[in-house]
Parts: structure tokens; sequence; C-alpha cells
């Protein structure tokens, strides 16, 4: 799979503010699929297996099984690699501005 592919995948999957929400909770810690239900009870456990299956796809979540338990674990390496490519130069980029116009207007 393409980089651009790749990266329109992990787009994708944090475009939906209920997925960065999952996210945010597996950030503190791995959760169960049950612990996500539970967490997310506004929707079905259909619902939020749909959308455990995109992030997975585009590998923001790692799934280890252990006995009838499916474990959701963040895996932050894809959104550090969008930063780095997207987000650092742009801000990087923004900051110059910034330090200029304040150049500017100190003189």
């Amino acid at each position: 799979m393409s980089s651009d592919s790749k990266d329109d995948e992990i787009f994708k999957a944090l475009a939906n503010g209920l997925r960065r929400k999952m996210l945010d909770v597996m950030k503190q810690a791995p959760q169960t699929t049950g612990a996500l239900c539970d967490a997310f009870a506004e929707v079905d456990r259909c619902t939020v297996m749909q959308h455990l299956k995109v992030l997975e796809d585009a590998d923001l979540i790692i799934v280890q099984r252990k006995g009838r338990e499916r474990w959701n674990h963040l895996n932050p390496l894809p959104i550090k690699q969008v930063h780095d490519r997207w987000i650092g130069p742009y801000a990087a980029r923004a900051v110059e501005v910034l330090d200029r116009i304040r150049t500017d207007l100190e003189r």
C-alpha cells in the first residue's frame, strides 16, 4: 500500500469524533472491546466494532486476543508519522512567520 493511501486511511479514521474519543480512552490504557462498549453506551456494540475496524485498518490500534477478550492498544506511530510529515513542517513555518511579525512590530 502506498504511503498516500495509508495516510488517507489514517485521516479518514481520525475524521470521526467518536473514533478520536476512543483513541483518547486507549491513550490512557489498553481497553477491552467490552470496556469500550460500556464507555460509549450511546452507540450499540456493532457500531463500536465497526469503528474499531476502521481504526485497526488504519493501524491506529493493535488488537490482541487473550482468551475470550479482545484488547485494543493504541498504536501512536501512524499519528507521529502524520505529525512529522504534515504538522511539524507547517508548524515550523507558522512559528517563523510569527517571529518575523514580532520582529517587525518591535522595530
